[in-house]
This record gives structure tokens, sequence and C-alpha cells, in this order.
């Protein structure tokens, strides 16, 4: 699975100095780099005008420091990108830049619209032209489109009430810094006070990153104006009940970020706690498939007793592997990425501790190598519930038919990726863990139930007010 993209502004106050801006929201990309290795970009105002750097790559690779010391302003948005919509070409880096009559936008953009095509046909048939394949690109013709006739908040609260899906966005509006988060909360995002200004982020780590204070996620269906003196919130939708996406806890976020009030480390851990609990063996060590199986796998075994021992290592340093030709080069590009610790693993019994199982390929693959290590037994336990539906909302899973679990019972889910035993977390024990209720997630790509209208699709959609101006 890829999340899309993470999203970051930066204001700072007129006694800072204009070329800190980039410099921060460099760092604060840097940190959030997990989320998305495609492309980045940073866009800043300098009071007359913007300035843009966009790069297809990492963000080390795509910025100098000459770039970033030229970026000078007191206000900027930056963004690191994993496509979902819109094809891998330097047109869909974003922040997405606009020009109309009365000054300029700039949108950075994390989630995906049910509703994109839809709009950008009704665009189109009006005559505009796209240059990108994004939704971002949707959204700012609507945005552009109202604030030809209405303020800011007035224009951004009609444009939400257009959207369907998932946004968290960060917006210049000339020199004015505007954060937004749609009405069911699927992406996080949250505002922190740092050294001179205020920041916005998709995860508290990058506001860490800038050595700043975290102040609060924004909530769903809010509106947050930036000001040198703090910030406005306007509270454009008022809903009963929350989407937080789930696997921000099971996979995307960083461990040591607090998503919605939780630390998404500790959520971790008792995802592990839970697993044990749920689908308990004898086993010689608790090992995790790196990196995102390891926290659970801590967890497993604080509440197993059962030794945890590192038997595979990762290559943090490897880069895209799809271009290697055959069959053989991609079984080399497995072991680029993953090797084992055999010492650690012959002729143990192993549980083997993941985050999820999407297709099956990988698993297979990697309990093949930790079996040709001398594994005697291999328990699979994976952190999340078994992934039976697609996502619609910005995570690039796979299709229903490509979905193992979609179509597979557990036991034969077993034998395909060759373990001896096989547990997912439950539902209730995910929920458990991640200290939420229900009623205020996500689970759609494990239930097949969604929260909002997809054609199709089952839904169990709720009710949003709009807040009287």
């Amino acid at each position: 699975m890829k999340e899309e993209c993470g999203v970051a502004g930066v204001l700072m106050n007129e006694e800072a100095q204009s070329d800190t801006v980039a410099l921060q929201i460099y760092y604060a990309l840097y940190a959030l780099q997990h989320r998305g290795q495609e492309s980045t970009g940073i866009t800043v105002h300098d009071g007359e005008s913007v300035r843009s750097i966009k790069g297809m790559g990492l963000v080390p690779e795509v910025y100098s420091r000459e770039d970033i010391i030229n970026l000078k302003g007191k206000v900027g948005i930056g963004h690191v990108r994993y496509s979902t919509t819109g094809d891998s070409r330097i047109e869909n880096c974003q922040p997405l830049i606009v020009n109309y009559k009365r000054g300029t936008v700039a949108i950075a953009h994390n989630g995906n619209l049910v509703n994109g095509t839809e709009l950008r046909n009704k665009f189109e048939a009006e005559g505009r032209i796209f240059i990108t394949g994004s939704d971002t690109e949707v959204i700012a013709h609507l945005l552009v489109k109202e604030l030809l006739h209405h303020e800011p908040i007035e224009a951004i609260r009609i444009v939400m009430g257009e959207l369907v899906g998932s946004y968290s966005l960060v917006i210049m509006i000339d020199d004015q810094l505007i954060a937004v988060r749609d009405p069911l909360g699927f992406k996080p995002l949250c505002i922190g006070k740092i050294d001179g200004g205020l920041a916005v982020a998709s995860e508290s780590v990058a506001i860490d990153t800038l050595n700043g204070e975290l102040i609060r996620d924004v909530k769903p269906g809010e509106v947050i104006i930036f000001k040198d003196d703090g910030f406005e919130s306007h509270q454009i939708y008022k809903n009963s009940r929350s989407s937080h996406c789930v696997f921000e806890y099971i996979y995307f976020a960083r461990p040591d970020s607090i998503i919605d009030g939780q630390l998404v480390y500790k959520v971790r851990e008792k995802i592990g706690r839970e697993l044990s609990k749920e689908h308990p063996v004898n086993a010689d060590i608790v090992s995790p498939v790196p990196d995102s199986g390891i926290t659970s796998a801590i967890g497993y075994s604080y509440e197993s007793g059962i030794r945890y021992e590192e038997g595979l290592m990762k290559n943090r340093y490897i880069g895209r592997t799809f271009i290697l030709p055959g069959q053989a080069m991609r079984e080399t590009a497995v072991r680029l990425k993953m090797n084992t610790i055999a010492d650690n693993i012959k002729g143990k019994k192993v549980i083997l501790i993941d985050d999820s199982i999407v297709r099956g390929t990988t698993s297979r693959k990697i309990i093949n190598m930790v079996r040709k290590a001398g594994a005697s037994e291999i328990h699979a336990r994976i952190g999340s519930p078994p992934i039976i539906a697609p996502c619609y909302m910005g995570i690039d899973m796979a299709t229903r038919e490509e979905l193992i679990a979609s179509y597979q019972k557990i036991e034969t889910v077993k034998n395909a990726i060759n373990a001896d035993s096989l547990g997912y977390l439950s539902i209730d024990g995910l929920v458990k863990s991640i200290g939420i209720v229900r009623e205020e997630l996500c689970l759609a790509c494990l239930t097949g139930i969604y929260p909002i209208e997809v054609p199709g699709e089952e839904c169990h959609c709720r009710q949003l007010k709009i807040n009287d101006f």
C-alpha cells in the first residue's frame, strides 16, 4: 500500500527573517517523506508574488541549499507526493498554483475525491482547461470560481459543499495561509507553534522536527486562517461522527506522530498485545517485518512473554526496483529490500508480525525467505483485519479482485503465503487498540461499508450540517 502525500505550511511573524520559511518547510517535508517519495514542491509568497520549486524525487534530491536560501518570503506551503490520481510526472507536482483576476492561489492536497472525475467533466464541458490529472486542480478550479464572487471563508464553504471524498488542504490565497480538513476528517492535519510563527502539517512529527509545540488537530470540517498573532477557527461543517482512516494508525503515520490525540507508537504496541491475546502460539521468538511491524512485534512480545528477536533486516536506502527485468531480477529486488539474519532464525519457531496482507505476494516471498533461512515453523500474525474492499479515499491499495482476503478464506490465504498458521487482528481488537470509538473510524476497506456515497458500493452515509455564517 502507498499513501499519496503529505502537506505542510508555515507562517512566520514580521520579526522573522524572510529566508526562514522555505527552510522550515524543507525540514517539515523531510519529516513527512514517508508519506510520498515521488515528487515534492515548496511555494512561498514574499508579499508581492509567489515563487516555487518543484521536482521529481526525494526532498534532499530536489532542493539545493541555494534554492532554499533564494526562496524568500514570510509564508509558504509544501508537499510530498505519491500519485493515486494523475500520472507520475512533473505537471502533477504540488503545490498547484493558479493565477486569476484577483490574485494567486496555491494548494497542496492530501486525499482523494470520489466525485473528482464528475466535477472535472463538468468543468471541461464549460470549456475549462486542465493541465494536470490530479484532483487538486479540480479543487483549484472550484475555489477560484468562488473567489471571484466571495471572500475566502465563504468561497471555501461553498467549495466544501461540492467535494465528496477526503481532503486535508493547505492553501495560500496570495499571502494568506489557510488549512482545511474534510467534514469526516479522513486524513490527519494538525497545527503547531514554532519559533517565530505557526505551522500546519499532515503529522505532528513535522512540527516536532521544527522544534515546535503541537497545539491541536484541525477538526473535521474546520477551516483555520493563520495570522501573525495566532489563528482563527471557522467550523464550516458539524457532524456527530468522523471517519478517521484506520491505516494511519496501522501503517502510514510515523510511530512518533500523534494523530487525533493518539500516539501512533502506543496504538501499534497495543495492536501487538491484542494479537497475542487473540492468536497465541507456542514459539521461540517474535520477529517483525520491518519497519511497520516492529512496534506491534514488541507489543506481542511483551504480552506473550516470548523473546523479541529481529529475523529480517531492511535496506532503507533502496530505490525503485520495478525497472529490473525478468523474474530472477525481481526476486533479487526482494533481497535488496530485505535480508534474513539466519543465526536468529535457524531451527526456531518464529512468530512473524506484519501490518497487513494485501495481495499476498510480498508476504509469501518474505515467509519463503525466512523458511529458507532455517525457521522450523512460521506463524504469521497480522496487525489489521483482512482487507476485503478497495479504498476510494486516497490509499493506493488494490482492486477488489487483487485483494486476496476479499475472495479467499483465511485457511486459503495461509496456504497461499506458505505460513504454518495465520492470525488477523479482529476489528474489535483494532478499535480497542486505537482507543477511538468505532463510529469515529473509517473501516471501509475492512468491512466494505463506506461512510460516503461511492457508486456501486454499500454506504452508511452520515448527515453533515453546514454552519450558518
